[in-house]
Protein backbone atom coordinates (compact mmCIF):
# COMPACT_ATOMS: atom_id res chain seq x y z
CA UNK A 1 0.00 0.00 0.00
CA UNK A 2 1.42 3.78 -0.87
CA UNK A 3 0.96 6.18 1.33
CA UNK A 4 -1.16 9.27 0.11
CA UNK A 5 0.27 12.55 1.02
CA UNK A 6 -1.39 16.24 0.42
CA UNK A 7 0.75 19.55 -1.57
CA UNK A 8 0.52 22.11 1.15
CA UNK A 9 -1.71 23.72 -1.27
CA UNK A 10 -4.38 21.09 -1.21
CA UNK A 11 -4.12 21.16 2.61
CA UNK A 12 -4.72 24.79 2.33
CA UNK A 13 -8.08 24.50 0.14
CA UNK A 14 -9.20 21.42 2.87
CA UNK A 15 -9.20 23.93 5.58
CA UNK A 16 -10.97 26.60 3.54
CA UNK A 17 -13.48 24.23 2.35
CA UNK A 18 -14.35 23.15 5.90
CA UNK A 19 -14.95 26.41 7.17
CA UNK A 20 -17.19 27.36 4.17
CA UNK A 21 -19.04 23.78 4.94
CA UNK A 22 -19.59 25.19 8.74
CA UNK A 23 -20.87 28.18 7.68
CA UNK A 24 -23.21 26.59 5.50
CA UNK A 25 -24.19 23.34 7.24
CA UNK A 26 -22.75 23.08 10.91
CA UNK A 27 -19.56 21.43 12.15
CA UNK A 28 -21.32 17.81 12.28
CA UNK A 29 -22.60 17.82 8.33
CA UNK A 30 -18.57 19.66 7.85
CA UNK A 31 -16.98 16.91 9.52
CA UNK A 32 -19.62 13.90 7.55
CA UNK A 33 -18.42 15.37 4.02
CA UNK A 34 -14.75 15.98 4.87
CA UNK A 35 -14.62 12.54 6.13
CA UNK A 36 -16.00 10.85 3.08
CA UNK A 37 -13.50 13.27 1.19
CA UNK A 38 -10.54 11.84 3.33
CA UNK A 39 -11.75 7.48 3.28
CA UNK A 40 -12.07 8.34 -0.94
CA UNK A 41 -8.80 10.19 -1.52
CA UNK A 42 -6.77 8.03 0.88
CA UNK A 43 -8.38 4.69 -0.67
CA UNK A 44 -6.12 5.72 -3.52
CA UNK A 45 -3.25 4.76 -1.77
CA UNK A 46 -4.62 0.90 -2.40
CA UNK A 47 -5.84 1.49 -5.64
CA UNK A 48 -3.76 4.58 -7.12
CA UNK A 49 -5.07 3.90 -11.00
CA UNK A 50 -9.02 4.09 -9.67
CA UNK A 51 -9.41 7.62 -11.01
CA UNK A 52 -9.15 8.90 -14.62
CA UNK A 53 -5.47 9.01 -15.77
CA UNK A 54 -5.62 12.84 -17.59
CA UNK A 55 -3.11 12.19 -20.58
CA UNK A 56 -5.51 9.19 -22.13
CA UNK A 57 -8.52 11.62 -21.50
CA UNK A 58 -7.26 14.61 -22.83
CA UNK A 59 -4.35 13.89 -24.75
CA UNK A 60 -2.00 15.45 -22.84
CA UNK A 61 1.66 14.64 -21.84
CA UNK A 62 1.07 14.67 -18.00
CA UNK A 63 1.85 12.40 -15.21
CA UNK A 64 -1.52 13.46 -13.44
CA UNK A 65 -4.32 11.45 -12.69
CA UNK A 66 -7.94 12.71 -11.41
CA UNK A 67 -10.25 11.49 -8.99
CA UNK A 68 -13.80 13.12 -8.10
CA UNK A 69 -15.79 13.47 -5.06
CA UNK A 70 -18.30 15.38 -3.36
CA UNK A 71 -17.68 18.32 -5.98
CA UNK A 72 -14.13 18.32 -5.93
CA UNK A 73 -11.64 17.27 -8.83
CA UNK A 74 -8.36 16.09 -6.95
CA UNK A 75 -5.49 15.74 -9.04
CA UNK A 76 -2.62 13.51 -8.17
CA UNK A 77 0.51 11.41 -9.16
CA UNK A 78 1.54 8.13 -8.53
CA UNK A 79 4.63 7.61 -7.10
CA UNK A 80 7.09 4.41 -6.40
CA UNK A 81 6.14 4.36 -2.95
CA UNK A 82 3.71 7.69 -2.37
CA UNK A 83 0.57 8.90 -3.98
CA UNK A 84 0.77 12.88 -4.08
CA UNK A 85 -2.22 15.17 -3.75
CA UNK A 86 -1.03 18.12 -5.92
CA UNK A 87 -4.01 20.18 -6.34
CA UNK A 88 -7.68 20.90 -5.29
CA UNK A 89 -10.47 22.13 -7.63
CA UNK A 90 -14.30 22.85 -6.88
CA UNK A 91 -16.53 21.04 -9.48
CA UNK A 92 -17.41 24.22 -11.08
CA UNK A 93 -13.83 25.32 -11.72
CA UNK A 94 -12.29 24.36 -15.27
CA UNK A 95 -9.51 22.19 -13.74
CA UNK A 96 -7.75 21.43 -17.12
CA UNK A 97 -8.01 25.04 -17.79
CA UNK A 98 -5.96 25.85 -14.99
CA UNK A 99 -3.90 23.15 -14.89
CA UNK A 100 -2.85 23.17 -18.69
CA UNK A 101 -4.49 26.25 -19.91
CA UNK A 102 -6.50 24.42 -22.09
CA UNK A 103 -10.32 24.43 -22.09
CA UNK A 104 -12.05 21.03 -20.99
CA UNK A 105 -15.21 22.71 -22.46
CA UNK A 106 -16.75 22.07 -26.02
CA UNK A 107 -17.68 25.09 -28.08
CA UNK A 108 -21.38 24.04 -27.90
CA UNK A 109 -21.38 24.32 -24.37
CA UNK A 110 -19.39 27.85 -24.54
CA UNK A 111 -22.63 28.72 -26.82
CA UNK A 112 -25.40 27.33 -24.87
CA UNK A 113 -24.11 28.50 -21.68
CA UNK A 114 -23.21 32.12 -23.47
CA UNK A 115 -19.49 32.10 -21.05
Amino acid sequence: MKKVEYSQLVKRKLLILRTELIEKYGEQKAKEILTEIADHVDMLGQHEKSGVCISRMYDIDTDYWCTFTNHNFFIYRIEAKNVIIVQMFNEREDYIMKLFGISGRTQESIDYWGE
